[in-house]
């Protein structure tokens, strides 16, 4: 199924959740509305749900208003963060339960319903808990189960609104990998709702990044990341660093450090902003004559396959964060108080867009 929204606005009281936001859903994939709490991603799904009524806009199902259509005719899917499972009823007529209150003519028999409810947990590899009652799983089990719920009626898109945000760090790693593998296989047009930029960018086909009820970038995890379209999108997605200066033909002077930005090479004298990654920064011991940021080296993390560094400038007291394998920062051997220089290797640099070009 494919969906559009166009030209939503939805207010509550003084407060614009979101503000003419128009969009598109592509049929069979898996879309991340991705952005801070209250940026109006939530409202969004609950729109295309039925859960909400836009104050103006409309939302388009395979080309037709469904604006006026009722939440239960929409054939949505939900899985929700709290599971929302029956305690009181097992796995197995937790999974069982929106077929059983289909109206009579469309509900399928107590043995179609008894294979369908079998498959799905077989989908979901759940099979072996089905007679067990959800205070006795795991925040990921009940959620698998909560995602099979919502499969039973043969959605035509699944809305998932923070799914895995009640569970640890690891359980939601293992989770959202088993998630892109079942959509792989299933193709169901999915939209899913996420604060957390690594989940948007490991699982997603296409990332939507909202802000402030707006939309700030639509595109593949590859495309936001590395072509960000705002200074938002670039400090949301990841750790960045900030070089503050002004930007005169080609070159951004931040503090006492001239920095190379040949994309504004026509610009003069205006206000900007370099934005680098840590591990987008070459660190190297300090020697007369050698070119960047010098800084100190106030604090190395080593654990893991990476480094992190946290550096002090030397002009103007900024904190820089850099990062590099650990390998190589055992092959340096740099010490705490050390003098380094740190020179971007990758740059991108946001020019004020109300100063004159």
């Amino acid at each position: 199924m494919t969906i559009e929204v166009q030209h939503i606005r939805k207010e509550f009281g003084q407060f614009t959740a979101l503000d003419d936001v128009s969009l598109k859903f592509p049929d069979g994939q898996l879309t991340a509305l991705l952005g801070p709490s209250g940026c109006g991603k939530t409202t969004l799904l609950r729109i295309i749900a039925g859960l909400e009524t836009p104050d103006q806009g409309r939302v388009l199902l395979d080309g037709e208003d469904a604006s006026g259509t009722h939440v239960r005719e929409r054939q949505v899917g939900f899985v929700f963060q709290h599971y929302a499972l029956f305690k009181h009823m097992t796995v197995f007529e937790n999974v069982a339960f929106g077929l059983r209150v289909k109206p009579r003519r469309e509900r399928p028999s107590e043995q179609q319903i008894r294979d369908k409810v079998r498959q799905l947990l077989e989908l979901v590899q759940l099979d072996w808990i089905a007679d067990r009652y959800p205070p006795q799983l795991s925040g990921g089990q009940r959620q698998r189960i909560a995602l099979a719920r919502a499969l039973a009626v043969e959605p035509r898109v699944l809305l998932l609104d923070e799914p895995f945000g009640a569970l640890d760090a690891k359980v939601r790693k293992e989770l959202r990998r088993w998630l892109r593998r079942l959509h792989d296989e299933l193709h169901v047009t999915s939209i899913f709702v996420t604060h957390d930029q690594e989940e948007a960018l490991e699982v997603a086909d296409q990332v939507v990044l909202m802000n402030k009820g707006h939309i700030e970038q639509i595109g593949t995890p590859d495309q936001v990341y590395n072509h960000p379209a705002s200074p938002f999108v670039y400090g949301f997605l990841g750790n960045v660093n900030l070089f503050h200066g002004r930007v005169h033909e080609g070159v951004l002077a931040s503090g006492d450090v001239q920095l190379q930005a040949p994309q504004h090479a026509d610009v003069r004298d205006t206000e900007a902003i370099g934005y680098v990654r840590p591990h987008d920064l070459d660190v190297e011991r300090y020697a007369p004559g050698l070119a960047g940021i010098v800084a100190t080296l106030r604090r190395a993390h080593a654990i893991g396959p990476l480094a992190q560094l946290e550096l002090e400038r030397a002009d103007n007291g900024e904190l820089i964060e850099a990062a590099m394998s650990s390998e190589r920062y055992g092959r340096l051997g740099l010490k705490e108080g050390e003098t380094l220089v740190v020179r971007p290797r990758r740059m991108h640099v946001f020019v004020d867009e109300g100063a004159n070009i």
